[in-house]
């Protein structure tokens, strides 16, 4: 009996550095995190978004998942694209590679995307800023079906039939 009282230090000897060290400010929750400190912004989460994920991996037939977004409204800071970069590629972690990056003339619209591998997936993560606003995305998508899909969408040339000499009714000259 007089051993039990090790086992509360013992839970709070494994639990608390598994704690500090998932929150160890990588990844998805290290970019938002630093966002906030840096330009003094609250991101606003979505709720119930591990619900969305999942109806959104179902409805997609696996081909979209693990979603995480972070909405910053009010952004009154200036951003430097420069900084806003170095910030985002430090607390993503390795294996991301940013495919673009679109700044406006005056840094009020900026745009990074990244991407790495996730097996036969394909991971994407997006921070845009939109004059006072600014998102943040990270999802899991499967190139195959994200290939597929977007076919679908593809503006297809159909041959009216006519000779480019002829007119709106039908006469050529």
């Amino acid at each position: 009996m007089k051993r039990l009282w090790l086992i509360p230090i013992l839970l709070v000897a494994l639990v608390v550095p598994a704690v500090v060290l998932a929150g160890s400010g990588e990844g998805f929750d290290g970019v938002v995190r630093s966002i906030e400190v840096r330009y003094h912004v609250r991101a606003t989460r979505i709720p119930f978004l591990g619900l969305v994920s999942l109806i959104a991996r179902k409805a997609t037939n696996n081909g979209v998942g693990n979603l995480h977004v972070a909405e910053f409204e009010s952004f009154s800071e200036q951003v430097d694209g420069e900084e806003l970069n170095r910030m985002v590629e430090q607390k993503l972690g390795s294996g991301w590679e940013r495919i673009i990056r679109e700044t406006s003339r005056q840094g009020k619209e900026q745009t990074l995307i990244f991407m790495r591998p996730e097996g036969e997936r394909m991971g994407l993560f997006v921070v845009n800023l939109d004059g006072h606003e600014m998102n943040v995305v990270q999802v899991s998508v499967d190139p195959d079906h994200l290939n597929e899909n977007l076919g679908r969408y593809e503006h297809h040339h159909h041959d009216s039939g006519r000779d480019a000499g002829e007119d709106a009714g039908g006469e050529s000259d």
